[in-house]
């Protein structure tokens, strides 16, 4: 083919690499600083003190998998002698090893139908992704996945559920939720799915609470604020507890120092120890969270 002027030349890239070390008379192991061709040890060239080694179990090294699993790694038979000049001629990558690319280097991607049917996302790597339907037919998704600010609707027949869920959507955020066969339990409260009822989350404050409702009788979950300006008060914990159960009390008036609050452990131990607490602290604001048998009730603050 004849050129209006100078002849293009052919340009090529040499894709080895040369790492050099020294030995030390008892180190077997050296690392490559880039990955070796998996194809076998003859697939690279190690000399010592300018003899070039022969590969092999038997002979004087191997190529292997380094502590992350990369073929970097070369192993002597016999380790070089202190002083030793090593180095290692490596001819280049593998054409079909997979290229690395850079965290955040892919911003917007399109995936094609049908292209993915097992994927596994790392927790935090999808923070905004439009799916169009069907493109993944089997995904997991690990610990948690973000859905604020987005509708979620679910398919009118769920595996499991039959047609228990229909035309749903979850809007805002729901804490500590667990849902069942037929049911949903939501901070400890279950409602059967199509039914309805009001579902308890924080602290349900009481009203104030006098001498004269003494003994109070308190339950999981409330706030009582006690008043003991006309004498002492009585609160005794729930006979029966779970874990995680919590009871807040308030002095309600600042007179705990002059009339004290007793709290009764109704059969459960208080701070691990077998008897009631009094209060006698002005304006002491506390919450009692139950634990176990051994330890019963503890502060949770003060």
């Amino acid at each position: 083919m004849a050129y209006i002027g100078k002849r293009p030349e052919d340009t090529f890239r040499g894709l080895a690499s040369k790492a050099s070390f020294t030995g030390d008379g008892s180190t077997t192991t050296f690392d490559l600083s880039e990955n070796a061709l998996n194809g076998g040890t003859n697939d690279i060239q190690v000399f010592v003190n300018n003899v070039r080694q022969e590969p092999g179990s038997s002979k004087s090294y191997t190529l292997g998998a380094d502590d992350s699993n990369r073929i970097r790694r070369i192993t002597f038979n016999v380790a070089p002698a202190a002083s030793d000049d090593i180095y290692v001629i490596s001819p280049g990558r593998s054409s079909n090893e997979f290229n690395t690319v850079s965290d955040n280097a892919i911003t917007t991607a399109k995936i094609q139908d049908g292209a993915i049917t097992a994927a596994k996302i790392a927790d935090g790597t999808v923070v905004a992704a439009d799916i169009a339907d069907g493109s993944i037919t089997g995904a997991k998704v690990n610990s948690t996945f973000d859905i604020s600010a987005k509708t979620v609707t679910l398919p009118a027949s769920v595996s499991g559920l039959g047609t228990g869920i229909t035309n749903a959507q979850l809007a805002g955020s729901i804490a500590n939720a667990k849902l069942a066969n037929s049911s949903i339990t939501i901070n400890g409260t279950s409602i059967a799915l199509g039914a309805s009822g009001d579902i308890s989350a924080g602290t349900s404050w009481q009203a104030v609470k006098t001498n004269s409702d003494s003994p109070v009788t308190a339950v999981a979950g409330e706030g009582y604020f006690l008043d003991t300006t006309s004498g002492v008060i009585t609160i005794n914990l729930p006979s029966s507890a779970s874990l995680g159960d919590e009871v807040s009390i308030v002095d309600y008036a600042g007179t705990a120092d002059t009339n004290n609050i007793t709290v009764g452990r109704n059969s459960h131990k208080i701070q691990g120890d077998a008897s009631d607490l009094t209060v006698s602290t002005e304006r002491a604001a506390f919450t009692l969270v139950y634990v176990d048998a051994t330890q019963g009730w503890l502060l949770k603050d003060k």
